[in-house]
């Protein structure tokens, strides 16, 4: 019997004003599954981001999670999600640990239940000995381990990370690759945008490359350069031949 899909992206568009902002995007992922959308800053990775989360209704299309159409069932799909946007959202004139805790109450977690998993979370993240300082004085790097942490709390089986190593030092961004793995491993399916290539090489189990709104390409790094026609070739040098004009910027140095 086959396995329900944990994402699965059908005819996905998003037009603003006439413009094809993603266009006909179809995608399934499966449990356990990393996928990395790799695509040049404006190419549509954080327009598609947002519609899988429910944060922005398609023009056309629809998106299942684990089987739940996200704008016709938006409970049943919003509660296998955990999201980490590009840019943290987050209660600044909370400390760490009062904010995991309103959180945890938003997702319906008992007192005693969300108060040990905010502990968990910190130590994971290594925020600890910063849990009763106030977000706003965080870094920004410290600021994303939050936005990660908040959206592990409900140990949700798809997770979307967009651009989640921004911010983030050597150390923290290989901490975060090291934990994307494990997830993985333990089922989770994991969709994560970048415009690193050495991110999306090294952690994701296919690609896909997304170019002006559309998806032209997906697979390993092997499979990719097949279908650019050139056998054995790097990420760089199938993103330049399957794009034609353009390669992502290497502005992150994790």
């Amino acid at each position: 019997m086959a396995t329900t899909p944990a994402i699965l992206l059908e005819n996905l568009t998003k037009t603003y004003g006439g413009f094809p902002a993603v266009q006909g995007l179809n995608l399934s992922v499966r449990p356990g599954e990393i996928f990395g959308f790799l695509g040049a800053n404006g190419a549509g990775k954080t327009t598609t981001m947002k519609m899988m989360v429910g944060l922005l209704p398609p023009t056309s299309g629809r998106v299942r999670i684990l089987g739940h159409d996200v704008w016709q069932e938006p409970a049943k799909a919003k509660r296998a999600i955990g999201y980490v946007p590009d840019t943290p959202i987050l209660h600044e004139l909370l400390t760490a640990r009062e904010f995991l805790w309103f959180m945890a109450d938003l997702y319906g977690m008992s007192r005693a239940e969300g108060k040990a998993r905010a502990e968990e979370l910190l130590a994971l993240m290594g925020l600890t000995a910063q849990a009763d300082r106030l977000i706003r004085d965080f870094s920004l790097g410290m600021k994303r381990k939050m936005a990660i942490a908040t959206a592990l709390l409900h140990r949700p089986r798809v997770l979307l990370l967009d651009e989640v190593t921004n911010g983030l030092d050597a150390r923290a961004a290989r901490e975060v690759k090291d934990l994307v793995k494990a997830w993985a491993r333990e089922g989770v399916a994991v969709v994560l945008t970048t415009h690193i290539l050495s991110i999306a090489e090294e952690l994701s189990d296919r690609i896909g490359l997304i170019h002006r709104g559309r998806l032209i390409a997906n697979g390993t790094a092997a499979e990719l350069a097949e279908q650019a026609g050139r056998p054995g070739a790097s990420l760089e040098e199938s993103f330049l031949a399957l794009t034609g004009d353009e390669l992502p910027e290497e502005a992150d140095p994790a």
